[in-house]
């Protein structure tokens, strides 16, 4: 059974998940119909396209993880951790990524790119805290 707090940001992750689609389908919208000189920047497509391949991948990522959140034996502390923090990483890696080649003529990424270190921190820590949580857990009894 899974908790309240789990259902809630399963909820809201559900919700948020369209946004994804939608940006996907921009990115359909730049490549068919090339007014923003998207296709002129190779950086900012691979960018762009990296940016929403994880956004989805982490999206999917926080839905399966919250599965076990409560199955976990982490501290309360360590559970809402990981329970923001998997969903957080969702936001800053794309971010990093779009946000870093706002403009179509972009050479390089600028400061921004260095969300990227931020998300994979904070997505490396909760994956591990949450695999050592449920390592720690007593075996449920299966019948």
């Amino acid at each position: 059974m899974l908790s309240r707090e789990t259902r809630r940001m399963a909820g809201m992750l559900l919700v948020v998940l369209p946004t994804v689609l939608y940006g996907g389908v921009s990115l359909l919208m730049m490549l068919v119909d090339d007014r923003s000189g998207y296709m002129e920047n190779p950086l900012r497509q691979n960018l762009f396209r990296a940016g929403h391949a994880h956004a989805g991948v982490l999206l999917i990522l926080s839905l399966v993880a919250l599965r076990y959140v409560d199955e976990s034996l982490l501290s309360s502390f360590w559970r809402r951790v990981v329970r923001a923090g998997i969903p957080s990483a969702a936001i800053f890696l794309p971010a990093a990524f779009f946000f870093s080649v706002l403009s179509p003529r972009a050479t390089h990424p600028n400061g921004f790119i260095y969300l990227a270190y931020v998300g994979a921190f904070v997505l490396a820590t909760c994956l591990l805290a949450l695999g050592i949580g449920l390592l720690r857990s007593p075996a449920s009894s299966q019948t």
